[in-house]
């Protein structure tokens, strides 16, 4: 197996990059460009052509592709920049609240001025072609970059990799691919090595690329990719690992030991992460001190991943009954495995319960999401959210039955959280997941809530 076909055009987005219409700049862009998905390069690059490039002149690239992890990824590696000091562009997606969220220019999120400011321009430059929502918001983050000034440049993949819109540099700083899992299945495919396939589209001929830990399938076609284009391939687990010690991030590089403060994002899974953007940064940059490497490892925020919700109308229900509160857009098997391990960190700790509230689309594998939490045995609470994409609450209900839980459907999130504080016995856990839109409609009640 050297190649798969290109995938064919969508006419839908079957869930794919969901996009709350609050802002003003989406609605405009939505009206022009449907949700019409092309998974080839072609119509970014007709469009960057037309614009003089803007892909030429920005700073190292690290392109970072994968099922699980990219966004924290991306978080670490942008800290680690900014704690050495460093200006830096960040393209991520999708938004939680605000679109403007996607784009960091020079470390700031990209203003509303500048957001129409160059959808008129792309509008007029594009002149009624056909081109899709994240194509051309794809294509105007990059001109945004291209013109401001700054020392790095990371970019998310948004869909895949090696048909995604973002995949249009021909030789980046570093390719990184975080864990590649079973997601996506009816854009990617339901075998493993074609969606590791995508995902090693990324990588470039000559061009450093770093790899978290992979099934050996995935591992088999991605260390393919890398032999065919001479790209120098550096393994978590066989060139260099992490892990965690006493509560510190080790990181065992080929010529050095690193003994670094822990991450600041909770659960086990982010050792494995921000060890993977360590080495990433190291790629780039082989003097970074420790001291930078940790404080930026120690200092990234990334919202809806594992995050512990202190603020906002939900909290303070929750608080009231002396729960804790958490929130985590996972919505697949392998992010289903890393949060019931990091919940059962927080369960082993006091003994008390756990509860899930739980929804996200429907061709999710639900059941699989639902397995890893049985030896927990958590309540789990089902409901939905404001998508016609969104999977039936009774549905996932069965799900939860099926992988030996508790389940009931909630109206909503509110009365989800309502009914996880009835029981009687201790105060619980209580943890939102299911997904990033989901996630988002409960970042998005309260501004004190919204990721900055």
């Amino acid at each position: 197996m050297n190649a798969f076909p290109p995938p064919p055009e969508l006419t839908q987005d079957h869930g794919h990059d969901p996009i709350r219409a609050s802002d003003a700049v989406i609605q405009r862009l939505r009206a022009n460009h449907p949700s019409l998905i092309d998974l080839t390069t072609g119509r970014v690059e007709r469009l960057l052509a037309a614009l003089g490039h803007p892909e030429r002149r920005l700073p190292p690239v690290i392109h970072v592709a994968g099922t699980n992890g990219k966004g924290s990824t991306v978080a670490y590696l942008r800290a680690i920049a900014e704690a050495q000091g460093l200006k830096v562009h960040a393209l991520t997606s999708p938004h939680l609240v605000r679109f403007a969220e996607r784009i960091r220019v020079a470390g700031e999120l990209i203003s509303d001025d500048r957001l129409n400011e160059l959808t008129d321009k792309l509008e007029a430059v594009n002149d009624g072609a056909p081109i899709s929502f994240f194509e051309i918001t794809t294509v105007l983050a990059l001109q945004a970059f291209a013109d401001t000034p700054a020392d790095l440049c990371i970019v998310e993949v948004g869909l895949g990799g090696r048909f995604d819109a973002t995949n249009i540099f021909d030789a980046p700083a570093v390719s990184v691919i975080t864990p590649v899992d079973y997601d996506h299945l009816e854009m990617l495919g339901s075998q493993l090595s074609k969606i590791a396939w995508e995902k090693a589209g990324i990588v470039k001929h000559a061009r450093p690329v770093v790899v978290a830990r992979q099934q050996d399938e995935a591992l088999e076609v991605i260390e393919r990719e890398a032999d065919d284009r001479f790209a120098p391939m550096l393994l978590m687990g066989r060139d260099f690992d992490a892990w965690e010690e006493r509560g510190r991030l080790m990181v065992q590089m080929p010529d050095r030991l690193l003994d670094l403060a822990p991450p600041s994002l909770f659960g086990g899974y982010q050792f494995a992460n921000a060890g993977l953007a360590v080495a990433a940064a190291l790629t780039l940059d082989h003097g970074l001190t420790d001291d930078v490497l940790g404080a930026g490892v120690s200092s990234t925020v990334w919202p809806a991943r594992f995050q512990r919700l202190r603020a906002g109308p939900l909290a303070a229900l929750a608080k009231a009954r002396g729960s804790d509160l958490w929130l985590d857009g996972g919505h697949n098997p392998h992010a289903g495995r890393a949060l019931a391990e990091a919940a059962s960190r927080l369960v082993d700790r006091d003994g008390r319960p756990l509860v899930l509230i739980t929804a996200m689309f429907a061709r999710k594998d639900a059941l699989g999401f639902f397995r890893p939490f049985a030896e927990m045995h958590p309540r789990v609470l089902t409901t939905t959210f404001d998508s016609h994409n969104a999977a039936d609450p009774a549905e996932l209900a069965d799900a939860a039955r099926l992988a030996g839980l508790t389940a009931r459907i909630v109206a909503d999130v509110e009365d989800g959280v309502r009914q996880a504080l009835v029981a009687d016995g201790p105060a619980p856990h209580i943890l939102i997941c299911g997904g990033l839109h989901f996630a988002g409609e409960v970042l998005a009640m309260s501004r004190e809530t919204w990721p900055g």
